[in-house]
């Protein structure tokens, strides 16, 4: 998405301070974050980080869970924490420090075991848009899996060991209009001209003030017309296209100078990709209900225009690139998109409105705001459907063969999570941490529990020696630069989940910090 133009000189304080990131995910996205609330569950080194994360950019609240005291450990690895902190309700403490990064946000927090809220108050996870749990026992892993799957609510657990670190994301269904993908595909429609531009292109004459589009659509009709009707594909084709603007050249005229550039980007706008039309045959997309969000009632208004008044098209999203005019050419241009745009998302509107009151859901479930921007992004919208936690920890897990596989791979990071998943074991069999107490006898521990996980889903590549000895040689400690630089990226994921725009991991991200590697799998 464009950066919007800061609104001066009257920007409000809010704005001022918050003008960067709103550049990123615009002010409905900043109104978003502001209104979400977020649980951590344990105030670690990593936890506090994460919450740094989301506390500057002004998340509406948060809440920690933790029943420990703060420990003179906790000291040394957490920037939040000080000595005098040490023998106080570490929820409280680190609550109360990192309110003041930012007076805007709204601090609490709960001094009781997370295992006592599942089993007396489950229903206390969902009031929360996400659910961070820090360095929680296996046991905790599934029971809080579980309880937040069914309670449809996006959980991240996540753990930081010596140089290592991993977090692994879980939701059912996350649905996303603005993904912001890296080359975004511009929609003009050369192939599919609508009837009012192909009037205005008519009516204007190639000068060296006229946009580039004017010019490549000029020679592009004299191209399809010596070609039969057929617009140009492979790269051959196009490279025609470019010769015959540029024997057309008198002297140095940038407009046809981008014109040539742009042959390569402008065409197949319109059409939806094979995502797109995956979303829009999907069940939740055809038969609509009474359970259904505002991302599907409004993706079935858009598979209804798109099977009707669009002819298999998109609605036109409106959105043109900069180019090199003068203002009046440029403005009169982007004025037959914008109008057919508004035409377009209008006869969408009318439908989602139609849908909402066929399922007897209120009208303002749905803006005239949200399906003009819902039609804008229509060619990038998203579904990602992630994995139970839980599933992982079955002696039959499906995902094996691609651990198998990946484990095989040099220099892959499979083997830090293997390493991470036996030191969870590990402290469940024996109630502590791996190399808490001795690192050569913990080695060989951890090196049986890997092994026997790895032959439970049928795997028999080792665990290497060296990840095995590295892991009991941190006994369990957290260096706080590690913290903070997986603390970061998970505050990413955060907010991307939060505002519901660009795509999330999928789903389990590990850094190794003494190599600065990184690595994302699909587990």
């Amino acid at each position: 998405m464009s950066s919007p133009a800061p609104k001066s000189p009257e920007m409000s304080d809010k704005s001022r301070k918050y003008d960067r990131q709103i550049r990123l995910w615009g002010e409905h996205g900043q109104t978003v974050l502001e209104n979400a609330q977020i649980c951590l569950i344990n105030a670690t080194a990593l936890g506090t980080e994460i919450l740094k994360g989301i506390v500057l950019p002004g998340i509406g609240g948060f809440t920690i869970v933790d029943h420990r005291s703060v420990t003179e450990e906790d000291v040394g690895c957490n920037f939040f924490l000080d000595l005098d902190s040490v023998g106080q309700p570490r929820a409280k403490r680190c609550m109360q420090l990192l309110q003041e990064l930012n007076p805007d946000v709204n601090g609490d927090y709960v001094d009781e075991h997370v295992e006592q809220l599942i089993d007396g108050q489950p229903d206390f996870f969902r009031s929360f848009d996400v659910v961070v749990a820090t360095s929680i026992s296996e046991r905790t892993i599934v029971r809080l899996s579980n309880v937040l799957w069914e309670q449809n609510v996006p959980l991240i657990v996540a753990r930081s060991v010596g140089f290592y670190g991993v977090a692994r994301l879980q939701l059912r269904e996350h649905c996303i209009i603005e993904t912001h993908p890296d080359n975004k595909q511009t929609d003009l429609r050369l192939e599919h001209p609508f009837e009012e531009l192909k009037k205005h292109m008519d009516a204007t004459e190639i000068t060296n003030k006229v946009p580039w589009l004017v010019v490549l659509y000029k020679f592009l009709q004299e191209w399809v017309t010596i070609h039969e009707g057929r617009y140009p594909s492979t790269y051959r084709e196009k490279s025609e296209l470019r010769e015959l603007i540029r024997s057309k050249m008198d002297g140095e005229q940038e407009n046809f100078e981008e014109a040539i550039k742009a042959v390569n980007s402008s065409f197949g706008g319109g059409k939806p990709s094979s995502s797109v039309r995956e979303i829009l045959a999907d069940e939740r997309c055809i038969n609509v209900n009474t359970e259904s969000n505002a991302f599907w009632i409004m993706a079935r208004a858009l598979k209804d225009f798109v099977d009707n008044e669009g002819n298999g098209l998109l609605p036109v999203p409106g959105v043109l690139p900069d180019m090199t005019a003068d203002t009046s050419s440029y403005i009169s241009l982007q004025t037959v998109y914008r109008n057919q745009a508004a035409h377009d998302a209008e006869i969408v509107f009318r439908r989602a409105r139609q849908l909402l009151k066929e399922l007897n859901k209120p009208n303002d479930l749905i803006t005239d705001k949200d399906v003009r921007l819902f039609c804008r992004e229509a060619a990038n919208i998203a579904v990602v459907r992630g994995t139970k936690i839980t599933d992982e920890f079955d002696k039959g897990y499906h995902r094996s063969s691609h651990i198998a596989s990946v484990l095989e791979t040099p220099n892959s990071l499979m083997g830090h999570y293997i390493v991470l998943r036996a030191l969870d074991r590990f402290q469940a069999d024996y109630g502590c941490l791996p190399g808490e107490s001795e690192a050569e006898s913990d080695t060989t521990g951890m090196k049986s529990i890997a092994a026997k996980m790895l032959s439970e889903w049928g795997i028999g590549t080792p665990l290497s020696d060296d990840l095995a000895y590295e892991i009991c040689r941190y006994g369990g400690a957290e260096i706080h630069s590690i913290s903070a630089y997986l603390g970061g990226c998970i505050a990413h994921e955060l907010i991307k989940l939060v505002t519901r725009q660009y795509r999330p991991i999928d789903n389990t991200f590990i850094y190794d910090g003494s190599t600065s590697q990184t690595e994302t799998y699909k587990l």
